[in-house]
């Protein structure tokens, strides 16, 4: 079963996030989607809550737009409330042992602008949720990213819908595969 974990802090003006949420909740229809910037919009995560959810699945999704090389703020503080001490690490900290997780972002700038020398500046942007996902016993799978979304791009709405629906179907398969 698949968790997918929605940090978008403005959903309803998101093309790319909605149209990849949508599409993967009309291909895997068990899947939970839990938004967390609807359900705690004043930032108080309900702990409890999260932590069920977490063990209800065996994969977890992040699915978010990519703020300032980062994942958005209600993300951070998801992880600090709920990736506690005796939950996700400690002597009794293994809840989230041998659970996978998979990132899926969105970000506004061309992928070219990531790449140096060879080499991906994501990896190097990621390091902290993989290594909390490891320090948890979790299965980092990686990421997937949406590359060059952003309307500054002269992308029209319909272009972007159009290229975040393709890449639903990448990001389904990567379920599947890893599920």
């Amino acid at each position: 079963m698949t968790l997918m974990i929605l940090a978008h802090p403005d959903f309803n003006n998101s093309t790319a996030n909605k149209t990849i949420s949508e599409a993967l909740a009309v291909k895997l229809p068990d899947m939970e989607i839990r938004n967390i910037h609807a359900l705690y919009p004043d930032y108080q995560i309900n702990r409890n809550a999260e932590q069920q959810a977490l063990l209800r699945h065996k994969l977890i999704i992040l699915q978010y737009p990519m703020y300032w090389f980062n994942m958005p703020a209600i993300l951070k503080i998801w992880f600090e409330q709920v990736f506690t001490y005796q939950f996700a690490y400690g002597s009794q900290g293994d809840k989230l042992k041998n659970k996978k997780m998979l990132v899926s972002m969105t970000v506004g700038q061309p992928e070219i602008n990531f790449q140096k020398e060879n080499h991906s500046l994501m990896d190097d942007f990621l390091q902290p949720v993989k290594h909390s996902a490891e320090y948890s016993q979790m299965n980092y799978l990686g990421y997937s990213a949406l590359y060059g979304v952003s309307p500054v791009l002269d992308k029209t709405p319909k272009m972007i819908a159009i290229e975040a629906e393709n890449y639903s179907h990448d990001l389904f398969n990567l379920i599947v595969k890893n599920g």
